[in-house]
Parts: C-alpha cells; sequence; structure tokens
C-alpha cells in the first residue's frame, strides 16, 4: 500500500494510493520521529479499511454503583463498530468477576491506600487501633444524595469522616490508572495517556441532578479529562445507556423466554420502561424512541431495598433459622469472610429457578455440630434438607426469598403504567435480571399488556451501552430540566408593572432592573444542543460594557431574580467600545445546551467584539 504522509503536532495526514485522505490523532508515543512504530500502527489502521479519525473510537466507560464498579475499553481502528474488553477482576480472591466491590481504603492521612478487593480484604485484616486510624468506605450510598457538593463529608465504616469529593476523585484515579495500565499492556508497544480517549461515566438514574457537576469536577482531579478538553467526558444515564446497547442488539442478543417483540423496541413513536435492576436499587425510566432512534426521557423513578440484596438478606435469615441464631452468630463473628463466601456463591445461583445446593463450610458444619447433630438442626424445616455437605432449598422455598421484591417492583411498575404512557416493551437490565424467577415474573405479570425483553448480559449492558454513546454522542436527546433558567434582563419602568423597589433611573430615562428573563423552565424538556439566540441593545447610549448575569430556581416562572429561591450561578461581561450608534447597537447572544452546560457567545456587531462562558446545565 502507496501512503504519503504529513506530520504535524500529534496529527497525520496521509494520502493513500486508492485517492482517499485521512487525518488522524495519533498517541503520544506514536509521535517520535525516530520511531517506525507510528507507521506500522497507521498502514493497519488503513488495511482494516477506516476512514475516519481514530480518536473516535477509543473509548473507556466506567460505571461506579453502591456496591460495585467496572470498566470496558476499547482502542478499535475500525469505522461504524466498535469492539469492547471488560475488565475482570478478583484474581487475588480467586474470583473472575466483570466487577470489583466498590470500597475504597484511605490511611490515616488520608492517603490513598487500594480499592475494590484489594481495599476490602486489607482492611478485614488490619485490627485494632490501626483500624480505627485509617478510612475505609464501602458501599457509595452518598452518590444519592441531595445536593451532592463538592464540601459534603461522608462516614467510613469507623464513623472518621472525608470530602466525598476526595473519595470519589480518587476512585476515579484508580480506575482510569488501571484502564490505562491495562491498555497499555496489551497496546503492542504503544502508549495511551488518558486525553487519547473519550471517557463515558455512567450515572444512576435516581441520584440528585448535582451528581453530574460533582462527578465532572471529581473526573477533572482525577486527571480524566482538564478544563480544556472537557467536551472528552461524557456524562450518560444507566438507563439511556442500556436502552440504546439493546436497541442494536439482534434478536439472538436476548434470552429466548423474552425475545418476541424486539421490532417494538425499536419503532419510533414506542415508549419504554427501563426497569436498572442491582443488588440495592431498582431504577425505572421511561423513554420514547425518536426520529434516528435518538431518545425522550419522559419519567424517572426508583425504589430501595427491593433488589438482589432483599433476596439475600431473606437467604441469610433463613441460614440463621436453620442452624439457629446462637451458631450462626457465633459463626458471623468468628468467620465473617465465609459468611461473605457463601452469600457470593448463592449469588452464582440466582439465574435458577429449581432447587438449588449451597455448600456448606467446614467450620459452620464443624461449629454446629459441637452443639447438636447437623442432620438434625433440619428436622421440621420446611423447603431444606441436608445433603452430604450441601444445603438443599427447594424452588418454592427459593421463591419466597423474592417475594418482597418482586411485590416491589411490580408496584412500581403498575404505578407508571397508571400514567397513561404508550408502553410498547419493558427492559429488564443490571445484575439482578440475571435471575430467572424476577425475569418470568416481570413476564407473567405484564405480558397481556407490552413485551418483556433482556438481553442476554443484562449486567455488562449499561457499560457496553455507555461506551456506544461515548463513541456516537446520542442516545438521550431530550431531558427535562432541574431548574428554570434565565437572565437578568432591564426594561422601561411601567407603574402598572413593576414594583417600585426595582426602579432605577439614568440619563436615558426610568428602568426597571433586575426582571427574570426566562430561557428554559423547570420540568421542560430540554433538545440537547439545542441553540436559541437573543438580541440586546444597551440601556445607556455610551454604555461600552455589556453585563449579563444568569440564574436559576425551583419556580416556574419568577418575575425578579431577587426573589426567595433564584441563585446566580454566572455571568458574562462584553465590551462595546464603539458607542457611535448609542442605544441603537446590537449585541447577539447565542445560548446552546448540552448534556453538562451551558454554553452562552456574545458578539457586539458594532465592533465585532465577542466574549464566551459556561456553567453547570442540571437535568433532573
Amino acid at each position: 500500500m502507496l501512503v504519503t504522509y504529513i506530520s504535524r503536532k500529534d496529527w497525520l495526514t496521509c494520502h493513500f494510493h486508492s485517492g482517499d485522505w485521512i487525518e488522524c490523532r495519533l498517541p503520544p508515543a506514536l509521535l517520535e520521529p525516530s520511531s517506525s512504530a507510528w507507521l506500522r500502527f497507521f498502514l493497519h489502521f488503513a488495511q482494516i479499511g477506516s476512514v475516519s479519525k481514530m480518536g473516535d473510537n477509543f473509548i473507556i466507560a466506567i460505571r461506579i454503583d453502591t456496591t460495585h464498579s467496572g470498566y470496558v475499553y476499547s482502542i478499535t481502528t475500525r469505522g461504524e463498530e466498535i469492539d469492547l474488553c471488560l475488565k475482570r477482576w478478583g484474581k487475588e480472591v480467586g474470583l473472575e468477576s466483570p466487577t470489583t466491590p466498590t470500597c475504597i481504603l484511605f490511611d490515616e492521612h488520608e492517603q490513598f491506600i487500594s480499592f475494590g478487593y484489594e481495599a476490602k480484604e486489607s482492611y478485614l485484616s488490619i485490627r485494632d487501633q490501626q483500624a480505627r486510624d485509617m478510612f475505609f468506605f464501602d458501599c457509595f450510598k452518598f452518590l444519592y444524595s441531595k445536593n451532592l457538593t463538592k464540601n459534603l463529608h461522608i462516614k467510613a465504616v469507623n464513623g472518621k469522616e472525608m470530602r466525598a469529593l476526595k473519595v470519589f476523585t480518587e476512585t476515579l484515579r484508580f480506575l482510569k490508572d488501571d484502564a490505562l495500565k491495562t491498555i497499555n499492556q496489551n497496546a503492542a508497544g504503544m502508549m495511551f495517556i488518558a486525553s487519547d480517549f473519550t471517557w463515558v461515566l455512567t450515572i444512576p438514574d435516581s441520584c440528585d441532578p448535582s451528581v453530574k457537576p460533582f462527578m465532572r469536577k471529581a473526573a477533572t482531579q482525577a486527571g480524566i479529562v482538564t478544563d480544556e478538553n472537557g467536551d472528552n467526558l461524557v456524562l450518560a444515564l444507566e438507563s439511556e445507556a442500556a436502552l440504546s446497547y439493546c436497541m442494536k442488539l439482534p434478536a439472538e442478543g436476548f434470552i429466548s423466554e423474552t425475545r418476541e417483540g424486539l421490532q417494538d423496541l425499536r419503532s419510533t413513536g414506542n415508549q419504554h420502561i427501563v426497569v436498572v435492576a442491582e443488588d440495592e436499587f431498582i431504577a425505572f425510566a421511561v423513554h420514547e424512541v425518536l426520529e434516528g432512534k435518538e431518545l425522550k426521557e419522559l419519567h424517572r423513578s426508583s425504589v430501595n431495598d427491593v433488589g438482589g440484596q432483599s433476596v439475600d438478606r431473606k437467604f441469610k435469615e433463613f441460614l440463621r433459622e436453620i442452624f439457629t441464631y446462637k451458631i450462626w452468630d457465633e459463626y458471623e463473628k468468628l468467620f465473617p469472610s465465609e459468611v461473605k463466601k457463601i452469600l457470593y456463591d448463592f449469588s452464582m445461583l440466582k439465574g435458577v429457578d429449581d432447587d438449588i445446593m449451597v455448600t456448606c463450610p467446614f467450620n459452620l458444619a464443624k461449629l454446629a455440630q459441637k452443639h447438636q447433630d447437623i442432620e438434625k438442626l433440619f428436622e421440621g424445616v420446611q423447603g431444606a434438607s441436608w445433603n452430604y455437605g450441601s444445603v438443599k432449598i427447594s424452588k418454592h422455598k427459593l421463591r419466597s426469598f423474592y417475594a418482597q421484591s418482586l411485590q416491589g417492583i411490580t408496584h412500581n411498575v403498575r404505578e407508571i403504567f397508571n400514567k397513561g404512557f404508550n408502553i410498547g416493551c419493558i427492559l429488564l437490565v443490571g445484575k439482578f435480571a440475571e435471575c430467572a424467577i424476577l425475569r418470568r415474573h416481570i413476564t407473567e405479570e405484564f405480558m397481556d399488556v407490552c413485551k418483556v425483553l433482556c438481553p442476554f448480559r443484562p449486567q455488562h449492558s449499561v457499560l457496553e451501552g455507555a461506551a456506544a454513546l461515548g463513541k456516537q454522542d446520542r442516545g438521550l436527546q431530550f431531558q427535562k430540566s432541574a431548574f428554570t433558567y434565565g437572565i437578568g434582563v432591564s426594561d422601561r419602568f411601567n407603574e402598572l408593572k413593576h414594583i417600585k423597589e426595582r426602579k432605577f433611573t439614568n440619563k436615558d430615562g426610568d428602568w426597571c432592573g433586575g426582571l427574570f428573563m426566562k430561557l428554559v423552565e423547570v420540568g421542560e424538556h430540554v433538545g440537547l444542543n439545542k441553540t436559541i439566540e437573543f438580541t440586546f441593545y444597551p440601556i445607556e447610549a455610551d454604555q461600552t460594557m455589556m453585563n449579563f448575569y444568569f440564574y436559576r430556581t425551583q419556580k416556574k416562572i419568577p418575575k425578579y431574580v431577587t426573589e426567595d429561591g433564584v441563585e446566580k450561578i454566572g455571568c458574562l461581561f462584553l465590551n462595546s467600545p464603539n458607542s457611535e450608534c448609542g442605544r441603537s447597537r446590537e449585541v447577539k447572544l447565542t445560548i446552546t445546551f448540552d448534556r453538562t452546560d451551558i454554553k452562552i457567545k456574545a458578539k457586539d456587531l458594532t465592533s465585532e467584539s465577542k466574549s464566551s462562558t459556561k456553567f453547570g446545565f442540571m437535568l433532573k
């Protein structure tokens, strides 16, 4: 293959024998003139026929749930398709899991030590004063806090406090560094850095709107993005990622019992319930499919204590009843890691809707035998029996562990139907959706009113969908604004419309200042990348500076920026040095909404001076 190349900064432009021109950004390791690695890499890129910017396919998607975290990445050089690699965790504890526990350990000086399985094992091995001095955070429930600010402090398991922003920042830093290390170990001599990638962070649907600026701040501090390349970070709702992923799956990608109705999932105008079923929270979202397979959010809600952990608790309570409270409590105190292993083994059996066998650990059996013959413990127990070192649980008893969970999920889905949505499908995703009992129950409950779909890998659908969104920047295009946003403006004073307290006078007359001019209303659907334009004029003929102040509030239509509950969130100053046209000078204000920011550009048409700024845009 013949190629002519022109290198400038970190870009390479090549002209192929076929006549195609390709321009792409190369990883820093490939930029050294003395290295031939860049040419080998680019020729590989050319040979597979891609004619697109390579960086568009460099994706790392991270999901930090309350209980488990993980990431996927892609460094493919194909055009439309991306090949995803999923990080596997837990080798140090004899596991190979697609996620690692969301827990993090700091020393007494708040310096990061470890994350995930390693952090949990390290903390369990620490005793007495050392454990009291350290900071160990297990389960990130603070992500669901109202008004999640950078100054929020959260408690470690020992009661000591640390800033939530630092805890989350160090979590992201670890996952970022681990991802880059994993990629570079498998990149055939190339060396990637954070700025080579588009990063996608998933957001639980039930989080407060303040979680988005909080995550963006943490991602910047963790070195994932900078203020200059902030567009490399995409924040995606878990439900939109999962639905976007499933809309692209072929029929073979869904579990056979829920495979019918695939076309309904993709049809324009249909509305779908996405149930993100996890260990702790169950989130519900309704999205409408628009032209071009874009999505519009219509509803969001969540419920706690009906997820997979509620089933685990019922199972654990049943074991306590079998072995008696005295024996079980002693066992749990002496062998806490074995208790976690039993629960893990049980979680691996949640995909079964039949009798199950759970291995009884040697230490539990030995402890029970000291008090009573172990087989006698099972006499009179309904739904369980002792079977050569294992606890056999009947299908009927197993289903009873799910009763509370299924009732809570069903109730919330019915409430959504009662709101009058035109539901085409219920989509089940998340770790808990791997349970056959859950899938069968939802299918039986709602099969008469809509289709029920579940992908073969429901636990992976959120992360893989997030990676695809990072490449295409599609998915949800209409979301609800969490606030009413507006600009403070002045108008000619009218005593019939304005209060005297807002009146002021200059040489050009009487004015009313601080009027709230609405840009978007709380709860209003906003098209992302929507742009609106306004024309403003100075209020004084010789004015040489235009000041714009921006506000937000939970009120629908405030009249003045000084009302209770209205807060200033940003400002923009524009020089207007040429005042020859007096108050006839036009200033164009262009405002664009995206997933996380409102971007403002101002231009004085007379002097052609420009100014721009941006501030956080919160969506429900």
